[in-house]
């Protein structure tokens, strides 16, 4: 038909099958792939998508069937979370959610999140996102002025300037806020699995939950509300509709 055709070694298929068959340039990776396409353009960034939520939410859930959903639809995608995410954050994570570490203040939860997330975005996020992957990522720097800014009573200017070189100027796309009454969320996690440090203050997931609906009203763009409270299945419907208008 007089189309060019470009041969994918990462798919079926030996280099000697695909040139034999006419493919006028063949390549190793997708990588490849998007710089012989572009002639040394610069890639297209890709998407930073964060799922937020009071504990026991489902978020975990919901991520990991939306990465599913977007690798059916062509997309590299990469799942990460916070705390965590990289093995330096992960060590930072088993301190700060340590339920035995009853003496931590307010001040020092904080710096501890800030510097876990700074070594993520410089780790994973950062480098994935130029590369044109689809990141996912449970909990972000909102998380932190949901929970430390508002709920703890620090302030979301303290909390914000105490992320603002953690993030680097790197800031989602999209938020997915799933929102469910909180005792019943809390619950639910705590039939799961004993509570961790932050999970086991019932009357901060009251805060924490109020925080998060005062932010969705100051974010209506980027944050996006979802209702968790009915089938993982409906849950998951709710949010391939908001990302698929993105």
């Amino acid at each position: 038909a007089g189309v060019d055709g470009i041969g994918a070694l990462y798919g079926y298929g030996t280099r000697e099958e695909l040139q034999s068959s006419g493919a006028a340039a063949v390549v190793e990776s997708i990588e490849a792939l998007t710089k012989l396409l572009l002639g040394g353009l610069p890639m297209e960034k890709g998407l930073f998508i964060t799922l937020e939520g009071p504990d026991g939410c489902g978020k975990s859930t919901q991520a990991r069937l939306l990465a599913q959903r977007l690798r059916q639809l062509g997309h590299r995608v990469v799942e990460t979370r916070e705390p965590g995410g990289c093995p330096i954050s992960e060590r930072i994570r088993a301190l700060v959610l340590d339920a035995n570490e009853k003496g931590m203040c307010d001040v020092t939860e904080a710096l501890l999140f800030a510097a876990s997330r700074a070594q993520h975005v410089h780790d994973v996020i950062r480098p994935a996102i130029e590369r044109g992957d689809t990141v996912l990522c449970d909990r972000f720097v909102d998380s932190s002025i949901v929970f430390q800014g508002e709920a703890r009573g620090l302030g979301r200017e303290l909390v914000a300037a105490i992320n603002a070189p953690a993030v680097d100027g790197v800031m989602p796309d999209i938020t997915l806020l799933l929102m469910m009454d909180p005792i019943e969320a809390i619950c639910r996690r705590r039939a799961e699995r004993a509570p961790d440090r932050i999970e086991a203050d019932d009357a901060l997931a009251k805060r924490v939950y109020e925080a998060y609906r005062a932010l969705a009203q100051r974010e209506p763009k980027r944050v996006r509300v979802v209702d968790a409270c009915g089938s993982v299945e409906q849950i998951s419907a709710q949010i391939r509709l908001i990302v698929a208008d993105i």
